[in-house]
């Protein structure tokens, strides 16, 4: 396969416009939903969060893991890809500019055309971000199907015609759950999930993640309602802080001057039973650069630390719970304790409270124990933040473990974030909404 940069192109409104009502009058539903919904599961080896579509036609199930600041959808194509209604996108087109793309697929010598092998192709760069292996692979487009909702149950399937994503090859799926065929993106870009969702049924450019440790958790494409039995509406009690850009994206799968497609927040400072942590908060800032500031992610499965901001939680919270009884700690965590002296509320284990205090001391984002800390093995709980090293490309990274049991709404049109805070203080969970009834 040869691969060729062509010149850079002024990305014009027309051409985000033509695709947008591409896709809308493409699919001319005699139902229109106002939202979607995906289910989401927890890999028990692996603690990558999975999903899946359906895909192509025939129809085929596609499982995936999901990466909340993904650029967009990649799928291994090289593994029997087939499907009629599937389309390459040329160079050129408006799908190309649409993806910020300068890669041409001039000449494909691998087979006859087909996925993924197709001349004058538009070419993308992709990454496995789990592995932070990367390579370039062809921009396609093919029929997605996914189940509406109404925000408490799931609604009929919808259909979006002309689906825009990667064709790649099955090395790039090394270190994936087995089943895995690709990686859902989320993130801050024209080719995401949400994006596209948006783009084909013109609702508003809004997503909710909610995680589940056990169960099977949810993405809502859309506005909410976001409802978990017993009837709990979460969307209604939701804080908001806003969206930071990395202007500087630091990943591999980018072109140059492209910006960050993962989802950043201002955090000020940490406290743990209301004492604020001493630690330099100048690495707190988002540097020229595209280094420091606070990430959201999926793909790590607990939160990491740079680590003078790691020495000085772990030794401030081992302070606060100094009367409990420690043990060895256990890989990758440092902080362990015997379980059995620690008391159990129904937020978790009964330990300090942490807060990532955000654009002001009253807005923060509280953590409890059931995020917190984390059962390694019988009778022991252990800290869940992890030392990320001094050359750590953002201070922290909140990873899965602290996501979990918290709805998080990412408003990609007003630039902000809502949280919930734990739902187990609302006696409910991520896991509670109901999958099973649909009309």
């Amino acid at each position: 396969m040869v691969l060729l940069p062509f010149p850079s192109t002024t990305l014009l409104i027309s051409c985000l416009l033509c695709f947008c009502i591409t896709l809308s009058q493409a699919q001319q539903p005699s139902f229109r939903p106002k939202a979607l919904v995906l289910p989401v599961t927890k890999h028990p080896s692996t603690l990558q969060y999975l999903t899946h579509i359906i895909q192509r036609t025939p129809q085929v199930p596609v499982k995936l893991a999901l990466d909340l600041g993904g650029r967009s959808l990649w799928i291994d194509c090289e593994d029997n890809y087939a499907s009629s209604s599937y389309a390459p996108s040329r160079c050129e087109s408006s799908q190309c500019h649409l993806a910020n793309s300068n890669l041409c697929t001039t000449e494909c010598y691998q087979s006859a055309p087909k996925p993924g092998c197709y001349n004058n192709t538009c070419g993308m760069l992709l990454e496995n971000t789990f592995t932070q292996t990367g390579t370039t692979g062809d921009l396609g487009q093919d029929l997605v199907s996914i189940q509406s909702t109404d925000g408490s149950k799931p609604g009929k399937i919808v259909k979006v015609p002309h689906f825009l994503f990667t064709c790649a090859l099955s090395f790039v799926l090394d270190g994936l759950a087995k089943g895995v065929k690709g990686i859902a993106g989320l993130g801050r870009s024209n080719l995401s999930l949400p994006s596209q969702f948006s783009a084909a049924f013109s609702f508003p450019k809004k997503f909710a993640i909610c995680l589940s440790k056990s169960g099977k958790g949810a993405v809502f494409f859309g506005d909410g309602p976001y409802v978990m039995q017993p009837n709990v509406e979460i969307s209604k009690s939701l804080i908001y802080t806003p969206l930071l850009l990395k202007k500087v994206s630091t990943d591999f799968a980018t072109f140059a001057g492209e910006p960050s497609s993962d989802y950043f927040i201002g955090v000020k400072s940490i406290k743990i039973n209301n004492k604020t942590v001493p630690f330099n908060t100048t690495l707190l800032k988002i540097t020229k650069e595209g280094f420091g500031g606070t990430k959201i992610s999926t793909v790590q499965p607990y939160t990491v630390l740079e680590t003078s901001i790691y020495k000085a939680v772990i030794a401030t919270f081992a302070k606060a719970l100094s009367g409990v009884a420690r043990v060895a700690g256990v890989r990758p965590f440092e902080l362990c304790y015997n379980s059995a002296a620690i008391g159990s509320t129904r937020v978790g284990p009964a330990v300090p409270q942490i807060d990532l205090v955000l654009q002001s001391s009253k807005v923060y984002w509280r953590i409890f124990g059931a995020n917190s800390m984390v059962q390694v093995k019988k009778g022991v709980l252990c800290l869940g933040f992890v030392d990320g090293g001094m050359d750590a490309r953002a201070a922290i990274v909140i990873g899965g473990h602290q996501l979990e049991d918290n709805l998080l709404q990412f408003d990609l049109a007003a630039s902000r974030v809502g949280f919930s805070s734990s739902l187990l203080s609302r006696q409910t969970n991520c896991a509670n909404f109901n999958f099973t009834s649909a009309a």
